[in-house]
Order: structure tokens, then C-alpha cells, then sequence
């Protein structure tokens, strides 16, 4: 599988990019996954429900399926902060590409989203992982990067930047190690 980041300040156009390549990709007949960086109090599940229930009563994991989708729940006895890699190892294996939103500061190769009017300083000096920059006014960068510049309103052509330099990202989970 191949993995890309994205990164950028909130109000810079992450999810509408992200949710734009995946149509992209799909196009391209390609399977799509996305791992999601989210605030520590989010919840999926609704009080009263089965698996809300399931998980009220102290259990660690719950598992609910349908012919249609599959959903893991779990549920830390102490607060564990998971990165990427951990996210990674719990994908289905078939997939070609997973877009990977909110993990800022991971150490997977990211395409920074930048938008001047998010008022925000860019990322891309500050992390080697950045290797190009999705904006509306590339010429903010002109002379200062040697990083592609690609056009955050055109989510085709980043998606074939993103396949024509598919090599590059392929994920080695042998690489990443670790526990929580």
C-alpha cells in the first residue's frame, strides 16, 4: 500500500481535499483507505445502543458488522496516544492508497495544504517529511522551495502526481516498531 499525509493548520482545506482524491483515485480504479487524526473525545456510538451498551459494561473491544461495514471500538483503560504507524497495522490489506489527515507531525511523507488566507505560517521549512505543497497561490513559494507545487483546487492532478510518483510512497511497516 502506498501512504501520503496530509498536513496544514485547521481552515486550510485538509478533509475537502482528501475527500476529493478519493474520488480521484477511485477513479483511477484504485481502493482507498483514510486514517484520521481526531480530537480525544470523539465518539461514534450512541447512548442507548447495543455496542454503546457493550462498551458502557467495561468491554475493552467491540466489533459490529453488517454485509455492508465493519467497526472497531476500543476503549483505553488509561488515555494511549496511537500514532500513525499504529493506525497503519490495523488497515485491511488490499488497499492501494491510504490518505492520512490530522497527523501533523508523523514521520510519513506529507503534501502541506496551505492557503494564505488561513492566516497560518507554512510547515514545509520546519519538516523534511513535506515533500510538496497543495496551496491556491503558488506564488508564494516561487524561488523558495524546490518541493512541487500543486494546485489544491485540482484534485485530479494531484492525484496523477500522486500515482505517477507512486514508487515513492509505498509503505514498510518492517520499518516502524513499537508498542503502546
Amino acid at each position: 500500500m502506498k501512504v501520503i499525509g496530509f498536513a496544514g493548520f485547521s481552515g486550510s482545506g485538509k478533509t475537502t481535499l482528501v475527500e476529493s482524491l478519493i474520488g480521484a483515485l477511485k477513479i483511477r480504479g484504485l481502493r482507498v483507505s483514510v486514517v484520521k487524526h481526531a480530537h480525544h473525545a470523539f465518539d461514534i456510538d450512541h447512548p442507548g445502543k447495543d455496542t454503546f451498551r457493550h462498551r458502557e459494561a467495561g468491554a475493552f473491544e467491540v466489533v459490529v458488522a453488517s454485509s455492508k461495514r465493519v467497526a472497531l471500538m476500543r476503549e483505553f483503560e488509561k488515555e494511549a496516544e496511537l500514532n500513525v504507524h499504529h493506525l497503519l497495522a490495523e488497515l485491511y490489506d488490499g488497499v492501494d492508497w491510504v490518505l492520512v489527515e490530522g497527523f501533523k507531525r508523523s514521520d510519513i511523507q506529507k503534501i502541506e495544504v496551505y492557503r494564505p488566507s488561513a492566516g497560518k505560517p507554512a510547515l514545509y521549512d520546519e519538516d523534511d517529511f513535506i515533500v510538496a505543497i497543495a496551496t491556491d497561490a503558488p506564488q508564494v513559494f516561487e524561488g523558495k522551495t524546490l518541493r512541487p507545487v500543486l494546485d489544491v483546487n485540482s484534485a485530479d492532478s494531484i492525484a496523477q502526481w500522486l500515482v505517477d510518483q507512486g514508487d515513492r510512497f509505498e509503505y514498510d511497516a518492517s520499518r516502524y516498531t513499537g508498542s503502546l
